[in-house]
């Protein structure tokens, strides 16, 4: 395939993921919407009031940027992780790799639409965010930037989480026990400095840590990381992802039977 047709292929898969998570955003985007507020409700008005501040700024501000985030990591991954599975389940993900499509491009294409619905669920529940709070922005380069990077973390994630399973089941097995507890032992609702110092350089070995302290940057200019840091260590993870998402499309790995 010549680059035009290589555009056009990846294009085709990226509008294919859009239609099919859009075409049920009842199902896909709403719910993050709902829940997320319930999260401002209870620990942003009630138990943010009683908390007070939290590094110098209102518990519901601190706290803002982790929720966002929390939103975008859980609906890249989901979108990506049920897509490819099905595409495995149906045996459609067979028909693309015997195509002349090149394997790197499968990838890109699935996690694009990951990408594509963490983004969107992420303005989406900004924009519920906004009913609780005034959002006020340090810096937008970072923040769109750090976003982007997650959704694209976790949507190649979730590729790989797709490759491995085996039953439906299995796509529920690192969401629930790995995804969930990283995420809100990251730093949502709390600085690592109120930790002991054995707790600090523990939390230190999380990687959503890194994301979510460099959002909070991008919102309110404030992290417990430093930002350089925080780039490095996702754009690590990234590479990393991807290099194995294609390793294993190459050698077929819970495709070929």
């Amino acid at each position: 395939m010549n680059a035009s047709q290589q555009w056009i292929a990846l294009r085709t898969i990226i509008i294919k993921e859009f239609l099919r998570f859009i075409r049920i955003w009842k199902q896909t985007v709403l719910p993050p919407m709902i829940t997320t507020g319930l999260y401002f409700i209870i620990f942003g008005n009630l138990i943010g009031e009683r908390i007070g501040e939290m590094e110098g700024y209102r518990y519901i501000d601190f706290i803002v940027p982790g929720l966002i985030l929390m939103a975008v990591i859980t609906q890249s991954y989901a979108n990506t992780v049920s897509s490819f599975y099905m595409a495995k389940f149906q045996r459609n993900i067979e028909e693309m790799m015997v195509s002349p499509t090149p394997n790197y491009i499968i990838v890109l294409g699935y996690t694009g639409g990951g990408i594509a619905r963490g983004l969107i669920v992420g303005v989406a529940v900004t924009t519920v965010s906004m009913i609780f709070t005034q959002l006020n922005i340090h810096n937008i380069a970072v923040l769109l930037s750090i976003v982007t990077l997650t959704a694209t973390l976790f949507s190649l994630a979730g590729i790989i989480n797709a490759i491995y399973a085996k039953t439906f089941d299995d796509i529920s097995i690192i969401p629930t026990f790995i995804l969930t507890p990283l995420t809100y032992l990251g730093g949502i609702f709390y600085s690592i400095t109120l930790l002991p110092n054995f707790w600090q350089n523990v939390s230190l070995a999380n990687p959503i840590l890194y994301m979510i302290n460099a959002f909070r940057y991008g919102f309110i200019g404030v992290s417990d990381i430093n930002l350089s840091i925080s780039y490095s260590i996702i754009i690590a993870f990234i590479i990393a992802l991807y290099l194995f998402c294609l390793r294993l499309l190459n050698k077929g790995v819970g495709i070929r039977s």
